[in-house]
């Protein structure tokens, strides 16, 4: 049986991938190639945002009550790193390589801080409170 932890560590992992293409197509200066893996890991990110927010957050509060715990710090990093997203694809509009890397270094260190709360606590807690809900809480995870 799937967890919510095994689940969305390794959506996580994806999304990592996505944003290492993002960055070597940008350490080439291929622009039109950046665009594309830019486009491709927004919308793979936002698609892991909208799984834990509109799907695993919801009912994590629900069972537990916790509405001002980790799923509201969770929700305000989602929001920072979608601020975060726009810089990028304005630098690569510009075809700023220098600050396009300031800024996805800052990214990326947000990003490894996030989903190491996420791994290490909110998954775990979510596992063990949604109990036999977690199945359905994957599959309707999936359905987005």
């Amino acid at each position: 049986m799937d967890t919510i932890a095994s689940f969305l560590t390794s959506d996580h992992r994806a999304c990592d991938g996505e944003f290492a293409n993002l960055e070597n197509a940008v350490a080439s200066q291929d622009w039109e190639e950046s665009q594309k893996q830019l486009e491709k890991f927004s919308t793979d990110l936002n698609h892991h945002f909208s799984m834990e927010e509109t799907v695993m957050f919801p009912a994590f509060e629900e069972v537990t009550g916790m509405t001002q715990g980790p799923t509201m710090v969770m929700r305000m990093e989602h929001s920072q790193m979608r601020t975060i997203l726009e810089d990028l694809k304005a630098d690569i509009e510009k075809k700023d390589k220098n600050h396009f890397f300031g800024v996805s270094e800052s990214l990326m260190m947000l990003m490894q801080q996030h989903n190491m709360k996420e791994e290490q606590m909110l998954y775990a807690m979510a596992d063990m409170h949604l109990g036999s809900l977690v199945s359905k809480v994957i599959e309707d995870m999936k359905a987005i």
